[in-house]
């Protein structure tokens, strides 16, 4: 067996774990990838493309802003459409100036891809993790195994970035993780296409045939979803089937302006609300999917997944600079305090904007009507859409605290 030394080894090459090791590259503490599947698969994988401020000045700091500055679409609002009534969210008015730019997370993925490239990092593709050893009297080890043979990372610390299915989370004793699941009665049918944006922002569509979003990746290519039910079969959605339905759930003005054209990618994926506690054991840290997940509805999966990283990169800092053991201790209770308030954002507008279809078809539940009530409520409200705003564009990332004091923050600082 092939033995490998490092401080930092991190399971999983998707943004999460690609965006720390960039950051901790900088400072100078070395780290080793390790992913289960190919680089190009990796690369392929198509998911969010909304970030927070606090999301593009991480990569800044890690030094992969050029292409997301130049390409990035810059959004300063939202609309929510209810039955073909559109209403503005300015965000950057609500907010004092913040925004959330769209830039694919296969975009993402690709510039982190190379910035490590060029540094000349360690990491290993199409390698599956198949054990984690975390005790606190010892080193930490990764073993892995690649083209049949095996191998092993001693460590400081282990990042666990390999998403919801991954070995990380499954290695903390059951005695010790508690969590926490709601699983929704529908998915989101998405479609990737090469057509023109329907808007210049995002519009949530809150519809009786269902949730419908306006979405997009550039100013030529397009993202659309549709609420459909858990039993759907992507197979049986023609893209005709797709358009057809899509034009029905968005506004009046929209459909009309609608350009549709052959699908680049579809897929069904499920919706779902989850919580591990803790995200730390001894020696290793549960990052993004590995530890949550939110539905997409408020655009917080990537961006949840990006202020654990900042708060990792923290803890680790503050300790590689001489900071005392228990300084990386703080990590859990930091994430899961961000991480239950983007659930609850999430949650909620997953609730104000679906049909769940809880009672007979013909007759709206009591809990529908509810949301009805409290979604009008808070789109002619100032405060509400306030409320909103602050939520969308992301709240500041929580400082660490020093170790020797309760109060200062320590110096290694990440900005919101």
């Amino acid at each position: 067996m092939k033995t490998l030394q490092t401080k930092v080894a991190i399971i999983g090459s998707g943004p999460s774990g690609l965006l720390l090791g960039q950051l901790l590259h900088k400072q100078g503490i070395d780290n080793i990838i390790i992913e289960r599947s190919s680089a190009q698969h990796v690369q392929d994988r198509i998911r969010a493309g909304i970030l927070e401020q606090g999301f593009v000045e991480l990569l800044q700091q890690a030094g992969c802003e050029q292409r997301l500055e130049q390409e990035g679409l810059v959004h300063h609002g939202i609309y929510i459409s209810v039955e073909g009534k559109k209403t503005h969210v300015n965000l950057t008015k609500l907010t004092d100036g913040k925004v959330v730019t769209c830039y694919g997370q296969t975009e993402v993925t690709r510039d982190l891809m190379q910035a490590r490239q060029a540094s000349a990092q360690t990491s290993f593709y199409s390698a599956p993790v198949n054990q984690i050893h975390n005790s606190p009297q010892s080193k930490a080890r990764v073993c892995f195994e690649m083209d049949g043979e095996p191998y092993q990372i001693e460590c400081d610390f282990i990042a666990g970035c390999d998403g919801y299915h991954g070995v990380s989370r499954p290695s903390i004793p059951q005695d010790i993780r508690t969590e926490y699941e709601r699983i929704y009665p529908f998915g989101w049918l998405g479609l990737l296409a090469d057509t023109p944006p329907v808007c210049d922002e995002l519009i949530y569509c809150k519809h009786s045939r269902g949730f419908a979003l306006a979405s997009q990746r550039s100013e030529t290519r397009s993202r659309y979803y549709l609420q459909v039910a858990n039993s759907e079969k992507v197979e049986e959605w023609s893209d005709e089937r797709f358009w057809q339905e899509l034009k029905l759930r968005l506004p009046a003005e929209e459909a009309a302006k609608l350009q549709t054209g052959p699908s680049i990618e579809k897929s069904i994926a499920p919706l779902r609300s989850f919580v591990c506690e803790p995200m730390q054991h001894n020696n290793l840290f549960l990052v993004g999917d590995a530890a949550h997940i939110v539905p997409p509805t408020g655009a917080k999966g990537l961006n949840l997944a990006a202020s654990d990283v900042a708060a990792l990169y923290q803890v680790l800092s503050a300790y590689y600079a001489g900071q005392p053991r228990q300084v990386v201790e703080q990590y859990s209770d930091v994430c899961l305090r961000r991480v239950w308030n983007a659930e609850r954002f999430s949650w909620w507008m997953t609730s104000m904007l679906h049909h769940f279809g809880e009672e007979h078809e013909d007759k709206r539940s009591f809990v529908e009507k509810m949301a009805d009530s409290e979604l009008e409520f808070y789109l002619h409200s100032e405060s509400g859409m306030k409320l909103i705003a602050e939520q969308y564009v992301g709240l500041p990332y929580e400082q660490i605290k020093s170790v020797e004091s309760e109060v200062k923050p320590h110096a290694v600082q990440v900005n919101s």
